[in-house]
């Protein structure tokens, strides 16, 4: 299958390409940095271009039976306006450009375009399917606008399947590489309450959903993407902080996240409990469904 991938010199990027390649299917890479592309393996094809523009990349893409669409500036930052405005623009306009050349195919493709489980909102405690409604908070205004431009190719007889990402953990990167450190000194602890939903998948399992839904054509609209065990952010500081062997009896409280972090910490002080219900109708198995298997792997 030759599949074009936008984003992929990222954390999750870098580790689906070697999935793919496992599976024998023929990689072209959008690399936005010529220099980026020495880290690439060698039987990836790289297209050069920026996702964000219009340019002959698009041409490339049209040639793909399927993509997939990595591409968001990170949201772990503090939200000014600035920081807004390009979260929001690196997702839709890249998604936008994408469709663009998806019109020009000459046969129908498939987009797997990513989302995030912020699509449902922050502050609400029932468990989400991909048929619940979404939320109001920024993140979720972010994943609506995503998700409604690459929705946009199923006008054009494209298949478009949304993978929602929960907390994607797995070594060398992500979000666990920034906890590791203060667990390691005895400073990890839970944030607020800790009763806010923690949703989470280990990267292995994100990677072979992405192979998944490359293969299961019958898969469309919107694809939870989080392990089926919901567990809350005291849970979770419990497991990382046994695992770690180490103590995690201080607790971050939620005027100080928001002193810090301003309108971003409502996404720490919040959660989803996030369902991976079409997944598992379809037959999808995860290797680490429960978080202690997640964290034995990744932190031995």
């Amino acid at each position: 299958m030759k599949i074009f991938l936008a984003g992929a010199t990222g954390f999750v990027g870098s580790a689906l390409i070697p999935r793919l390649l496992q599976e024998n299917h023929q990689l072209l890479v959008l690399v936005r940095h010529p220099d980026k592309a020495d880290r690439l393996p060698a039987p990836v094809k790289v297209v050069a271009g920026d996702p964000t523009r219009p340019g002959r990349w698009q041409e490339e893409a049209a040639s793909a039976e399927v993509i997939i669409n990595l591409t968001g500036a990170s949201v772990f930052t503090r939200w000014t306006a600035k920081a807004k405005q390009q979260i929001m623009d690196s997702r839709v306009n890249s998604t936008r450009h994408i469709v663009e050349a998806m019109q020009g195919a000459a046969n129908p493709m498939t987009l797997i375009n990513t989302s995030a489980a912020g699509y449902y909102g922050i502050h609400d405690d029932q468990p989400k399917t991909e048929t619940s409604p979404p939320g109001q908070d920024f993140l979720a205004q972010v994943c609506r606008a995503w998700e409604s431009e690459a929705l946009k190719a199923a006008d054009h007889g494209h298949r478009v399947a949304i993978a929602r990402l929960a907390v994607v953990l797995g070594r060398g990167g992500g979000a666990l590489a920034q906890m590791i450190p203060p667990f390691n000194l005895g400073l990890g602890g839970r944030l607020g309450s800790g009763k806010q939903p923690f949703p989470w998948i280990h990267l292995d399992d994100l990677t072979a959903i992405f192979a998944f839904l490359c293969h299961h054509r019958e898969i469309s609209g919107p694809v939870n993407c989080g392990a089926p065990q919901i567990i809350n952010n005291a849970e979770f500081t419990k497991a990382m902080g046994q695992r770690l062997k180490r103590p995690t009896l201080l607790a971050v409280p939620g005027f100080m996240l928001r002193l810090a972090l301003g309108e971003m910490s409502a996404a720490l002080l919040g959660g989803t409990r996030m369902v991976p219900e079409v997944l598992e109708r379809h037959g999808f198995v995860f290797r680490f469904p429960e978080i202690d298997q997640a964290l034995a792997d990744l932190l031995p």
